[in-house]
């Protein structure tokens, strides 16, 4: 299952983004969603997450207040809306989807069964 993130691009700080995954999957409402990033030289980090079905959402402490998770599961989409961009969310930012039949949240890259292709976010100062 490939997923398909877009949304990505250049903004100056202080701006705003929206980035969308597409999963398709027979149903999303099954799947844990995750956001990673990932800058040169730096390890891949969970900055958000939602659970399979009631969408409990998780948020890095470094995003907590500007970044929101959502999803559609009619739409087989996942949504990172990001607000008050900074330089340092600079990042190539990947969407991954975990099947789950417990109501947890997923922030571990390795527990994570499929991936997207990763969209580029670059926030000028």
């Amino acid at each position: 299952v490939q997923l398909q993130a877009s949304g990505g691009g250049l903004v100056q700080a202080g701006g705003s983004l929206r980035l969308s995954c597409v999963a398709p999957v027979r149903n999303l409402s099954n799947y844990a969603m995750g956001w990673f990033r990932q800058a040169p030289g730096k390890e891949r980090e969970c900055v958000a997450a939602i659970t399979r079905s009631v969408g409990i959402t998780y948020y890095a402490d470094s995003v907590k207040g500007r970044f929101t998770i959502s999803r559609e599961n009619a739409k087989k989409t996942v949504y990172l809306q990001m607000n008050s961009l900074k330089p340092e969310d600079t990042a190539v930012y990947y969407c991954a989807a975990d099947p789950e039949r417990r109501v947890r949240l997923v922030t571990n890259v390795a527990e994570y069964d499929y991936w997207g292709q990763g969209t580029l976010v670059t926030v000028s100062s």
